[in-house]
């Protein structure tokens, strides 16, 4: 024979009552006001978000350095060593032209490699920071 236990009731818990035990990880509180939309202030100061910005600064900043970098060096290449762009590699292809294919090689290439770290980095870390504000949550 088993016995049938009870929830909680809504009593148990006026009286001061725990209820049962469980051992889900303590939630953090929601960030959100009064009327249940976000608090944008305290969601940008918590912590979460400051990694999400972080990570975000890691990939973004570099990438965007050295891309233009790449791109400003084959403008100045071709402006001012206008023969070493124009020295041939095979038949009528030369250096300025492998390098102008090299940019859009770049950009796919760069493209993916941040669809890649977003998926793996940042997709989890958007996921942490919307669960600050997830009203089913509460």
């Amino acid at each position: 024979m088993t016995k049938a236990i009870l929830p909680p009731t809504d009593s148990r818990a006026a009286r001061g009552g725990r209820g049962f035990a469980t051992f889900d990880e303590p939630q953090a509180p929601l960030l959100v006001d009064e009327s249940g939309a976000p608090d944008f202030v305290a969601l940008q100061a918590s912590d979460d978000f400051r990694e999400l910005r972080r990570r975000t600064t890691v990939f973004i900043l570099p990438a965007t350095c050295g891309f233009l970098l790449w791109y400003l060096g084959y403008v100045a290449l071709s402006a001012y060593l206008p023969e070493f762009m124009g020295t041939p590699v095979y038949g009528v292809v030369n250096v300025g032209l492998l390098f102008g294919l090299l940019q859009f090689a770049t950009t796919i290439a760069l493209t993916l490699a941040y669809a890649r770290y977003a998926r793996r980095k940042l997709d989890p870390q958007v996921a942490a920071v919307r669960s600050l504000t997830d009203e089913e949550r509460a």
